[in-house]
């Protein structure tokens, strides 16, 4: 990829990375994930349920998600384009990661702020009137949220690749360091979005409203903490780390091990003259076979992914507990119930993707890559059939009248167990899926023409575009077969089981990875 500061020899694997590998650095860069995974928790667990409170219909709610794909296709190549030639004083990663870690706040207060905003001008506070000028605020916060997030998280990626230069396990173990740190986010964000008390302490008496419920001041004191937890972590990583300015004059970077070469390599390709968008054109023009494969199984992938992701929460308080967003006041208790557990899930989603992460390098040299994913998106076809199993196991409770309420006591503990017991399994393919695409891309990129930023850009398309027709198309398709869940979660369960035989036949091996 280029020339590093260290010496060929300390290049080689299997053995402890070298003293000159900044691996305080890397875990100050990978920390940062802890905050912007906590940010992305809250948006899975709590603001698919919020927007329907506000007013959107179920069949729509799928729609808001189209602002997380659309600008992740645009921002991060983009940002990972300019951010692979930037020369400034702060270094290349540096001042995109902090400009993304200000729109997040700005974000925040607008999502936090949404239904005070909108009644401010005018929305209505009678139940059932759709608060639109709230619903407008939302999207534009949730739309700076999404891009703040691209923009953070690309950089954060590739200034690991930075400096892991081009030893094949160190960036493998950089990427499940992240992977790791995103686990602690999501269980920290999870536990947040469970509890129902947080407005009440001192510092959040201000959340609560007559245009903010409960729900809402929780959803708010939630955020101001996620904000204040990236704006630590991202100061304290970026002061540490200290990224040095780049000369591409230079065939090695003074300070830290950045890929000169590579970005070289980068400019002749993407024809650095022309804007970033022809330099992501160009990019995918000189991918060769492995980054096709790679973006072939990580788009498989996440559209097996992308319906759970939306509406695991959601298929808690509906399916598993009978509830609904709307109407009946029970029934409106129960869908909270539902959430509630579904947060509870996926915190203990995110405590089983912690501890996992630590483990992918081991299991990845033992397996091998290529069966490593092919395994884990195996079980995540399983867990989605079990998704099936159970909602049908509840709706038989309910039709039986179970507890002697006609199920509006909730599902059995059974039910319940089994429901948390599938969101739990599911963060061993989540903390691969978090991970060894990432890594690859990294690995992969020393012959795919694009510089390290725009190689993971590029590999961002294959996550952003099966988000994009999931968005689009599930509402519709779910209506279309009677409403609810399962119509998407069926269609993710059959490309799940076909992206782990394409893991597991079709990615090339990374070369000079001595097996592994």
């Amino acid at each position: 990829m280029g020339t590093l500061a260290a010496s060929p020899t300390s290049l080689a694997s299997p053995p402890p990375p070298p003293p000159e590998r900044p691996l305080k650095k890397i875990a100050a860069v990978a920390s940062i994930a802890a905050g912007i995974q906590f940010g992305w928790a809250l948006q899975l667990s709590l603001l698919t349920p919020y927007v329907q409170l506000l007013g959107i219909p179920h069949r729509w709610a799928a729609m808001i998600w189209l602002c997380g794909p659309i600008s992740g296709i645009v921002v991060q190549p983009l940002v990972g384009h300019f951010s692979d030639r930037r020369t400034g004083r702060f270094g290349r990663r540096t001042p995109f990661i902090l400009s993304g870690m200000v729109l997040v706040v700005v974000a925040v207060l607008l999502i936090g702020f949404a239904a005070d905003i909108g009644h401010r001008y005018g929305d209505s506070l009678d139940k059932g009137r759709p608060r639109t000028r709230a619903i407008a605020v939302f999207v534009v916060g949730f739309w700076v949220l999404d891009v703040s997030n691209n923009m953070l998280q690309g950089p954060c990626r590739a200034l690991l690749g930075d400096l892991s230069g081009e030893s094949q396990r160190l960036t493998r173990f950089a990427n499940a360091l992240f992977s790791c740190f995103m686990g602690v986010g999501n269980v920290l964000g999870y536990l947040a979005g469970a509890q129902d008390g947080l407005h009440e302490f001192p510092l959040f008496r201000f959340a609560a409203t007559r245009a903010c419920d409960v729900y809402c001041a929780n959803l708010k004191s939630c955020f101001f903490i996620s904000a204040a937890l990236l704006i630590f972590l991202t100061v304290v990583a970026v002061a540490y780390v200290r990224e040095q300015p780049w000369d591409p004059n230079t065939t090695e970077p003074s300070g830290s091990n950045l890929e000169a070469n590579n970005n070289n390599k980068s400019t002749s390709g993407g024809k650095s003259g022309g804007g970033g968008t022809t330099s992501v054109f160009s990019a995918l023009r000189n991918l060769d076979r492995p980054m096709w494969m790679l973006l072939l199984v990580t788009c498989l992938n996440w559209i097996a992914w992308f319906p759970w992701v939306l509406y695991d929460t959601d298929w808690m308080g509906r399916e598993v507990y009978g509830g609904s967003s709307q109407g009946d006041p029970g029934r409106v208790r129960l869908y909270d119930r539902g959430v509630r557990a579904g947060s509870l899930g996926l915190m203990i989603n995110s405590i089983v993707l912690l501890v996992v992460s630590l483990a992918i390098d081991p299991l990845a040299g033992k397996l091998g890559v290529k069966m490593l994913w092919g395994l884990v998106n195996f079980v995540l076809g399983v867990c989605l059939v079990m998704t099936i199993v159970i909602t049908k196991l509840a709706e038989t409770e309910r039709r039986r009248g179970y507890g002697g309420g006609g199920g509006a006591v909730g599902p059995s503990s059974g039910i319940k167990n089994g429901a948390l017991a599938v969101f739990g399994v599911l963060g061993l393919p989540l903390a691969v899926t978090y991970s060894i695409p990432f890594a690859m891309a990294s690995i992969y990129s020393h012959g795919s023409g694009a510089g390290q930023g725009l190689s993971l850009g590029v590999v961002n398309l294959a996550i952003c575009l099966p988000q994009m027709v999931i968005s689009l198309g599930s509402g519709p398709f779910d209506a279309a077969f009677g409403g609810g869940n399962l119509p998407a979660f069926i269609v993710g369960t059959v490309v799940a089981f076909v992206s782990a035989i394409c893991a597991a036949t079709l990615l090339p091996k990374p070369k000079n990875s001595s097996g592994n």
